[in-house]
């Protein structure tokens, strides 16, 4: 069942910006529904769906700050918030709404009732600073913020006009948490399968985010592909791992999988390998969700007489691998050591989750695996054309999700004749196996984040000192790669790396601060004036005199 356009069914939104700026039709990737499951009704509100199902006293969500909440008590939270966001705060259906916060029971029924009210939600990372978040709300003009009270400052600095934000988690009478409501069910805005549920911004090549829409069909199509089909959880399954709520690969592993299920989830706010190892015993998870870079690091901690370095890691079942490439190597040693065996993927933002995989006797160490159920993928030249077997190209997908960038003129490039490019070079093997060769573009993918050059350059460029600048990616063993940036400074400047590194970090969030930054006295350059960044890539220079700075960690 193709769908090489939209549907144009009747949209509950009041505000009809999204749909407003949706891709013209015709710029639209072919959809395929193939599975039963993907035929869904014209008329669907995926939070109202999320929620339905498990009894009010089965566990919904774990945290260490309290004790588990329960579905009846998830269910009664949203619909009172969702009362409080119509009512008090004025939102109407289609009002895009930015959620900011550290990974918490609060911020995921804050997403769930922003849906609920027919709302588009707009999850943003906490560690995002002042300049992201003005640029992302312009794009998606984001007149409304629901923020954690921890997280409020770096958004009350952007300044962003317009922009109601309402602090959850505080002391004050008028905080979300703390405002007086009604406790009475909330009847789900009957939106449209095709409205936009969420926006969720990668970062381009170019520097400037792009803000991917996704409609409530969507939501649950991740679920009824990927987790169904390849994960395939229980309702007993605890789920955990690190990626927040504002990366796609976070809330389908921690907030939407799990609801799917009837499962439960562990959301922890501090969620990096030292914590994952404690709180996998502690609360029995048994699915977990991270970077190769985090199972890397844990396994330096399984050190010991029992090879598990004193950590109970009998709970778990299932461990999904995503973010960057899993090499063997990890996948092997992973194995030894723990019994079991790593489900790699391979999802973008663009398409919300992972259309690339395999789980238990189809794994094959060194692939990503096969096109997930209910999805389709080929390997292509630049013209479109398919490649034979084990010739590497651009990876093309198409499924029940794709690419619709929020009015960027960037559409065209990402999808091409009804196809997704997702921007990488793999190779298909002869039984139909997908391996991973690289990055096609200049995307700089370290330790599971997606950091644009671009982005990290204007960041320096800011700096008065800086007169010109260029950004790259170098193979790092443990992080995939690490950012490397090349400066030419001002006459007279001091050739300060550390001080540079901190104007970085004060303007961008920590994992796109440079872990080394070379000074140069000229940017190697083509006769035309192109830069040569595969110069810099490989190490060389402009033949001018270099000095580098390298310090710190990146966080």
């Amino acid at each position: 069942m193709n769908v090489p356009r939209p549907a144009g069914q009747a949209s509950a939104h009041v505000d009809t910006f999204a749909r407003d700026h949706l891709p013209p039709p015709e710029q639209w990737p072919e959809l395929s529904f193939d599975l039963p499951e993907l035929r869904y009704p014209e008329r669907l509100n995926c939070a109202a769906e999320l929620l339905t199902g498990p009894a009010d006293g089965r566990p919904v969500f774990h945290s260490p700050a309290g004790p588990a909440w329960t579905y009846g008590e998830l269910r009664a939270r949203v619909d009172r918030l969702a009362r409080l966001l119509t009512g008090d705060l004025g939102i109407v259906p289609g009002n895009r709404v930015l959620l900011r916060g550290p990974t918490t029971p609060w911020l995921a029924a804050c997403w769930l009732a922003v849906l609920k009210a027919g709302a588009i939600a707009v999850t943003v990372l906490a560690q995002q600073r002042p300049q992201e978040l003005r640029t992302m709300c312009e794009i998606a003009r984001v007149r409304h913020a629901l923020c954690d009270i921890r997280a409020v400052d770096d958004l009350a600095k952007a300044e962003i006009p317009g922009l109601r934000i309402t602090t959850y988690g505080g002391d004050a009478p008028d905080d979300l948490l703390r405002r007086p409501g009604s406790h009475a069910p909330f009847r789900a805005v009957d939106t449209a399968a095709d409205d936009v549920a969420l926006i969720a911004f990668t970062s381009g090549t170019t520097g400037r985010p792009k803000g991917c829409m996704h409609l409530h069909r969507d939501v649950l199509a991740t679920a009824d592909t990927f987790s169904a089909h390849v994960l395939r959880p229980h309702e007993d399954d605890v789920f955990a791992g690190s990626p927040p709520l504002g990366f796609t690969f976070g809330l389908g592993g921690l907030l939407v999988f799990p609801l799917r299920a009837g499962a439960s989830a562990l959301l922890l706010e501090q969620a990096g390998p030292k914590q994952l190892l404690p709180a996998i015993a502690a609360h029995r998870v048994s699915v977990l969700f991270t970077a190769p870079t985090a199972y890397r690091a844990m396994l330096e901690d399984l050190n010991g007489r029992d090879g598990h370095g004193g950590h109970d890691l009998s709970s778990l079942r299932r461990c999904v691998s995503a973010g960057e490439n899993l090499p063997a190597a990890t996948w092997r040693a992973w194995h030894e050591r723990t019994g079991l065996r790593l489900i790699n993927g391979i999802g973008a933002t663009e398409l919300l989750h992972i259309f690339i995989s395999a789980a238990d006797e189809r794994i094959r160490p060194g692939t990503t695996g096969v096109p997930v159920p209910g999805w389709h993928a080929r390997v292509q030249d630049e013209r479109g054309e398919p490649v034979p077997d084990g010739r590497p190209g651009l990876l093309a997908v198409r499924g029940p999700v794709g690419c619709r960038y929020l009015a960027d003129a960037r559409q065209r490039e990402y999808v091409r004749d009804g196809w997704n490019l997702t921007g990488d070079m793999y190779v298909r093997e002869s039984d139909g196996y997908f391996r991973y060769v690289a990055r096609a573009d200049d995307m700089i993918v370290s330790a599971g984040y997606n950091i644009a050059g671009p982005e990290v350059e204007e960041a320096l460029l800011r700096h008065p000192d800086v007169v010109e600048a260029a950004v790259v990616g170098r193979p790092d063993e443990a992080r995939g790669q690490v950012v490397v940036a090349f400066a030419v400074l001002r006459a007279g400047a001091r050739r300060d790396a550390e001080s540079l590194r901190a104007f970085v970090k004060a303007e961008l969030a920590p994992y796109k601060c440079p872990r080394e930054i070379v000074f140069l006295d000229a940017l190697p350059r083509t006769a035309t004036g192109k830069l040569q960044r595969f110069r810099l890539r490989t190490g060389g220079d402009s033949g001018a005199d270099a000095d580098a700075g390298t310090h710190g960690d990146q966080q």
